[in-house]
């Protein structure tokens, strides 16, 4: 896996200061994507062991809430096997942190439906976050007054809540 770039302090992409990993690989191709770059599996640098040290260092503040997974696509099953184990060491390390995940695929139909029942991370990786946003962002829904997200579409789910409800449950 590789990686675009790490913000050690980011307060866009989720409540609170939070340290945001961006992956490199993507195949949803969203018109007016704000990281096109990272569409391309190879962009960036390589995700090592070191790369995933260096986070759990950056993780180690009182005032960071947690970790942000952007892209790319953390979700695309080339993906992740390579976050899999830095969610595992988040939630061992700092388990009062939140880790919140962007993806363009649809929580119900395309991870609960197909990732979950095809990948084998996809279950574990989802037992880890806590929040998902979830969508292609679409440039006709786009509203820059959304809080957290980019267009209309996009849902902000609660993934420990929805899993044990078997429906989705929203992020207020």
């Amino acid at each position: 896996m590789n990686y675009a770039t790490i913000k050690p302090a980011d307060v866009a992409n989720g409540p609170g200061v939070r340290v945001s990993l961006f992956v490199s690989g993507c195949t949803h191709y969203c018109d007016e994507c704000f990281n096109a770059e990272a569409w391309d599996f190879c962009y960036g640098k390589e995700y090592t062991e070191e790369t995933e040290d260096q986070i759990l260092t950056y993780l180690d503040h009182n005032y960071i809430s947690g970790l942000s997974l952007l892209g790319g696509e953390p979700m695309h099953p080339r993906n992740q096997k390579g976050i899999l184990p830095l969610l595992k060491r988040v939630k061992e390390q700092y388990p009062d942190k939140t880790i919140w995940c962007y993806t363009g695929y649809d929580f119900e139909v395309e991870i609960l439906g197909t990732m979950w029942n095809e990948i084998p991370e996809t279950r574990e990786i989802l037992s880890y976050i806590d929040v998902l946003i979830d969508g292609k962002f679409e440039v006709d829904k786009k509203d820059l007054n959304l809080r957290f997200k980019g267009s209309t579409n996009q849902e902000i789910i609660k993934v420990p809540q929805s899993l044990k409800a078997g429906k989705t449950i929203l992020w207020e």
